[in-house]
């Protein structure tokens, strides 16, 4: 859809693949071009993959390694980021992806430095995004960067979408599953789910769990990855978002009932968790009979 200021297309675009037709979940794609196009690219756009143990050939992830050596812009959509990763294309660098398998892509690749709240993140020449519709997100930044905003814009009002949506992809996130009940804190985190409206100061929940503050904190952060203040402000923070999308309090009143004590304190915690305003969110998301 980018037009440049003559009004010709702005991109030359090529579907590559390693053959000639590529089988999706739902129908078979004739793909015109082979992976020989990467070896002049400008852009290279990686899609998601269905199936994270997927095994990517070979030739695959030599050709995008080839492009990031040579300079390339090489950015992924969604899952796309497991291939780059693969490629070694993000080695030492800070990356995204859907927020459903973002534990995962850290898991397997421990030199990653992997944020699941953002909708993409720009490395300079390596660029990831989130889920499916963050790939639109990515690919308008990219024609603002190359282009400008006024071109990027156009875009944006063909494809019905804004040029920068509010938040990250923090506000997608479903709510945490249900901790590991086979470790030592999974008492303790029932404990704190049914009371965060209560005091939850480290002292408070250190001495309910019948240990010194350090040594709580030491055993959390082992077993939950994270401190107790951190998981319990995320947690009241879950639940905010529960109450702005099925009823219709006042922030103040949530803010009570999770625990924060002040709409100040919700709405800080809120746009720190997930990217955006109580007041947006619940324009967003609020379920209507």
């Amino acid at each position: 859809m980018a037009r440049a200021a003559d009004g010709t297309a702005a991109y030359e675009v090529r579907v590559c693949a390693l053959t000639s037709k590529v089988a999706s979940a739902y129908a078979s794609l004739v793909v015109p071009w082979r992976l020989a196009s990467l070896r002049d690219a400008h852009t290279v756009l990686v899609p998601g993959i269905d199936h994270l143990d997927r095994a990517i050939p070979t030739s695959v992830l030599r050709g995008i390694r080839a492009a990031v050596d040579r300079g390339a812009r090489v950015a992924s959509i969604c899952s796309g980021a497991f291939v780059l990763a693969a490629a070694g294309a993000l080695d030492g660098l800070k990356a995204t992806t859907h927020w459903a398998c973002a534990a995962e892509l850290a898991r397997r690749h421990p030199r990653l430095d992997v944020d699941p709240d953002v909708l993409y993140v720009d490395n300079g020449r390596i660029l990831t995004s989130a889920g499916a519709a963050a790939g639109f997100d990515l690919c308008l930044y990219l024609v603002r960067q190359d282009l400008g905003a006024e071109r990027a814009a156009a875009v944006a009002r063909a494809a019905v979408m804004p040029l920068e949506r509010t938040g990250g992809q923090a506000q997608f996130i479903a709510y945490d599953p249900a901790p590991d009940r086979a470790t030592s804190m999974s008492a303790l985190l029932d404990w704190l789910e049914k009371n965060l409206a209560g005091d939850l100061s480290l002292a408070a929940v250190a001495r309910r769990a019948a240990m010194s503050a350090r040594s709580l904190s030491r055993h959390f952060r082992t077993q939950v990855g994270t401190t107790p203040a951190l998981w319990v402000a995320r947690a009241r923070v879950r639940r905010a978002q529960r109450l702005l999308e099925t009823t219709d309090h006042a922030v103040e009143r949530i803010a009570t009932e999770v625990g924060f004590g002040s709409a100040t304190v919700l709405r800080a915690q809120f746009g720190e968790v997930v990217g955006t305003s109580p007041q947006v969110y619940r324009r967003q998301f609020h379920l209507r009979a």
